[in-house]
């Protein structure tokens, strides 16, 4: 079937309505000729709701018929472009790119499959690998993908929709908290409300169920201030998993940049979900909630060169992935992921930055964390800290505003990079992480590093002009232990994600205390529920910007598993159903957040200097040993020392309010013992202060008890083996 075409423009790319039709635009710099196809309306997705209980939704039945082919009629600066009149939001389409099809010479050109536009706003299905979506005949020969295959692949490929983005946000209000005030919550949408028992059932598993009031009330509650959303871009399970009968659950497969992933979607996938993710953003914002998003921008779904035909690899394989020069058959991959995107393509720069725009400008987010960022920042081989990728997103007024997070590596020569991204960005800190494991976990020669790791890690970021908020501190993240596995298993656990327990990381620096796994010996159990609180504690007072995982608040466990990616099951879906030590774990974490939001000293924007500041009379930092006295360079790096004690001092604080006055706040005082057995710490001399208050010893999770005497200066303060207290100065002098 034909219809009518018009040159239409080159700009913008993608399918934009504008209320007569749509204008088509694709770039691609080897194509010879571009169609876009249209399809009619398609049966609903069978199955869907229950596919979501089940854990992968299930494969659509549905009838696919493709009602126009339509070449698209103009070229300018290679972008096909052409505008069909009378086309309507809801529209399904998909192109197909004719050129060459020559593997050696990095050309896959293949117009028997269907294509995502790189620029769709939304995918009405996920792709059915039953489906010959392979741009070489895999069937025939599966490690030979120099013979195109012929098959047409629209049936069971991903269709894109033509959108109307019209939404009112009126009323919406960013919280834009800053840096200094975050506390990240890293969770999935789908996970945190599959069991949740105040949810409706209909809603659970969507954005309409995270944007419901249980969801917002739990956050609300804990304390955080931002939500950092695991992928929520339009993603693919890859075909080995589909095969497993497994999900990639978390999401890091992106097939689009601009498309929130239907999976989530309570309302359906023809572009509802677009409207049903602004509203979840709206809601948590009128909470006083960030929304940041954990985006995927440095491969691709397409995998290696054996991976399928999905998008970018049939328009334009050249273009927007990085190939080996020697050999353009193959990718460089520096993920670990099969591919590279090609972010030093001026093209592919500006793909990346268009779809940052988009998910702040129109869906109105407050941040981003850059997936294994440092592959975005590479140059011809290596980092680049004033590469293009950088400098386009620093000289970028749209992301002036927004919080910029990077993972700083990735699994290339030289990938490595924390403390090495430029002035704005803040970094997650897997120094701190591994640091924080390995003294709790009582190991020797770390006094030094936990020094740096509690106030912000200035090692990495001072020099280069940063402050301690750009050290984006965690204990646990998605990738990896939940705080209770960590706590309760020695060794990983994976079988379950059928690769024989190989993958996930070997080297956890976790403790079982006794008992691999779960147990109901009651001396373990209060050992392991001291080291959470341990944990969370030092995490919550730490200088810096802490990120808490989803679910350890309250003792969620994968059952060892450390690289849950693709068990999309009750493994991964918090159970609210709390008992008693679940329920104290959850009300002590709420007050550990209350408190350091009471405490201007835990929030610096700046470093420890160790001098006065305001002639205060009293350095602003002060180390000291169990016996009281001040540390010494020696005591830093005796493999003995396993307790210390650090004075935060709270009228020594160099940062200014926003009406330029001096802030100020209580003097704290910790005590940190991770050796086994337990110290009497001498408080400091009356010096440093008369009187002490308790305000939190982690041997209990119940809060001090009313009315005890403040503890005085010089007197004795005793400390179980692993455990921390903290001290408030209520008394300077006598």
């Amino acid at each position: 079937m034909s219809a009518r075409v018009w040159p239409g423009t080159f700009h913008p790319l993608g399918a934009t309505y504008d209320g007569s039709g749509v204008n088509f635009a694709l770039y691609s710099e080897s194509a010879t000729r571009v169609e876009v196809c249209l399809f009619d309306e398609e049966a609903a997705h069978e199955g869907r709701r229950e596919g979501r209980r089940e854990g992968r939704e299930k494969p659509a039945r549905e009838t696919v018929h493709e009602r126009a082919r339509i070449t698209l009629p103009a070229r300018t600066a290679h972008v096909f472009h052409g505008y069909v009149p009378g086309l309507a939001p809801g529209q399904l389409y998909g192109f197909r790119v004719h050129g060459p099809y020559d593997p050696a010479s990095g050309q896959r050109h293949n117009p028997h499959k269907l294509l995502v536009d790189p620029y769709a706003r939304a995918i009405a299905n996920e792709p059915d690998w039953r489906a010959p979506l392979f741009g070489f005949d895999r069937q025939a020969a599966p490690e030979d993908d120099l013979v195109p295959c012929t098959r047409d692949s629209a049936w069971g490929a991903p269709r894109c929709v033509v959108v109307d983005p019209a939404f009112d946000w009126t009323g919406d209000s960013p919280p834009r908290t800053p840096w200094q005030d975050t506390i990240l919550y890293e969770v999935h949408v789908k996970s945190f409300t599959m069991r949740h028992p105040g949810v409706p059932e209909a809603l659970r598993g969507t954005y309409a169920g995270f944007a419901s009031e249980a969801s917002i009330a739990h956050l609300k509650r804990l304390g955080v201030t931002a939500v950092e959303f695991l992928p929520v871009h339009e993603m693919v399970s890859e075909r080995e998993l589909w095969a497993r009968g497994l999900q990639n659950h978390w999401g890091y497969n992106t097939l689009s940049f601009f498309a929130p992933a239907g999976r989530y979607a309570s309302s359906g996938r023809r572009g509802e979900q677009i409207v049903e993710f602004k509203r979840m953003v709206r809601a948590l914002h009128a909470a006083g909630i960030e929304v940041i998003l954990d985006v995927v921008y440095n491969h691709t779904a397409e995998g290696n060169h054996l991976g399928p035909t999905l998008g970018m690899r049939g328009i334009d394989n050249r273009t927007y992935y990085r190939l080996e020069p020697r050999s353009p058959r193959l990718y460089r991959d520096y993920t670990g992921c099969g591919n590279s995107l090609n972010t030093r393509h001026h093209q592919v720069l500006m793909l990346v930055m268009d779809s940052l725009r988009y998910w702040v400008t129109e869906m109105h987010v407050d941040g981003f964390r850059f997936d294994l960022a440092s592959t975005l920042a590479r140059g011809a081989h290596g980092v680049d800290r004033v590469g293009a990728f950088f400098a386009a997103v620093h000289q970028d007024p749209v992301l002036a505003g927004v919080k910029l997070i990077a993972e700083p590596w990735d699994v290339g020569e030289g990938g490595y990079q924390v403390g090495n991204f430029p002035i704005r960005w803040a970094e997650w800190n897997d120094r701190y992480r591994d640091g924080m494991r390995r003294f709790w976990k009582g190991e020797p020669r770390l006094a030094a590093e936990i020094g740096y790791r509690l106030t912000g890690s200035s090692d990495f970021f001072e020099l280069s002009g940063r402050r301690p908020q750009a050290s984006i501190n965690f204990i646990t993240a998605h990738d990896g232990f939940s705080l209770h596995d960590l706590c309760a298993y020695s060794h990983k656990h994976n079988e379950a994600n059928g690769e024989e327990n190989r993958d996930g990381n070997d080297h956890n620096h976790s403790d079982n205390h006794g008992v691999e796994g779960e147990t109901d010996d009651p001396h373990i159990l209060e050992r392991r529920e001291r080291q959470k609180r341990n944990l969370l504690t030092a995490l919550l007072v730490s200088q810096g910007v802490p990120m808490i995982l989803s679910g350890d608040e309250m003792g969620h466990t994968q059952q060892g598993n450390n690289n849950a990616y693709c068990q999309d099951s009750e493994l991964s879906w918090l159970d609210w159903n709390l008992d008693a030590p679940r329920q104290a774990l959850l009300d002590f974490a709420a007050r550990l957040v209350a408190f350091r939001n009471s405490q201007p000293v835990l929030r610096r924007r700046s470093f420890f200097s160790g001098g006065n500041v305001h002639g205060s009379g009293q350095r602003d930092i002060v180390w000291f040993r169990p016996d009281g006295q001040e540390m010494t360079g020696e005591d830093w790096h005796l493999p003995h020392t396993r307790a210390l004690a650090v004075l935060l001092g709270g009228d020594a604080i160099p940062d200014l309010d926003p009406r330029g006055g001096r802030v100020t706040g209580d003097t704290l005082l910790f005590l940190l013992n991770a050796s086994d057995r337990a110290l009497d710490f001498v408080l400091p001399d009356i010096e440093w202060g008369e009187r002490w208050a308790l305000t939190l010893d982690t041997a209990t999770a119940l809060p001090p008890e009313e009315g005890v005497p403040p503890s005085r200066a010089a007197d004795r303060f005793r400390l179980i083996g692993r455990s921390m207290a903290i001290l408030r100065r209520i008394e300077r002098t006598a």
